[in-house]
């Protein structure tokens, strides 16, 4: 019993409380990432991602772990492609992109509103007297991830979003010739998380668009 009580005391809860909220802040990220995607496909006449459960919240239709772990420890990463027949688009290649898109973007709305409740909440604090608390952390600390979900999905390397904006610009046979070698893109997707070969530019584009949506709600950070 003895031991128990000093286990319990040696605990730092204030460790595992901030990385309980940041698996939570991805989570959200990412279920809303997915989601966007799978309606942005079925909008445009793709039923596949509904028939395929990914137009749900249970997290564990859109977690790739790699890319959770990766989120929740580096702060980008990525969740399981949503499966898109471009047969059913009236515009393939434009559809796809449109697609592809739609995921990014609602990270950066997301994190626009996750700030604009800062904003709000600091407000209230401010006025209350109060200091910043649990949720007000959690609101910024998830916009961060959210932006860079949104920005790193944004690079153009297969099978991130990306590169399929891009592959909409590009002639039919370089469109093919870039989807066949998706599957190798992903490992070097890998590499350069773990390398940290992109972070250093990655991390100006993040902290550039968190100030960037902070002045566009008028949050002095």
């Amino acid at each position: 019993m003895h031991y128990l009580s000093n286990l319990w005391s040696a605990m730092d809860f204030a460790s595992l409380e901030r990385t309980a909220l940041r698996v939570a802040g991805a989570l959200l990220c990412i279920i809303l990432h997915e989601m966007c995607h799978g309606f942005a496909a079925y909008a445009l006449g793709d039923p596949t991602a509904k028939r395929q459960h990914r137009l749900s919240l249970n997290p564990l239709h859109h977690i790739d772990w790699l890319g959770f772990v990766s989120m929740v420890i580096t702060g980008v990463g990525w969740a399981k492609p949503v499966p898109v027949d471009m047969r059913y688009f009236k515009h393939p290649k434009q559809g796809m992109a449109l697609t592809a898109l739609a995921g990014p973007v609602s990270n950066l709305v997301l994190a626009l509103l996750l700030i604009l409740g800062d904003r709000l909440l600091a407000n209230y604090l401010l006025a209350t007297g109060q200091l910043p608390g649990t949720l007000f952390y959690f609101l910024r600390d998830t916009a961060i991830l959210s932006i860079g979900l949104g920005v790193f999905n944004l690079l153009p390397i297969p099978p991130l979003d990306g590169s399929k904006i891009l592959a909409s610009f590009l002639p039919d046979r370089a469109y093919a010739w870039l989807m066949r070698y998706e599957r190798f893109g992903f490992i070097l997707v890998i590499l350069l998380v773990s390398a940290g070969a992109a972070s250093q530019y990655l991390n100006v584009a993040i902290s550039t668009l968190f100030r960037l949506f902070c002045r566009v709600v008028g949050f002095e950070v």
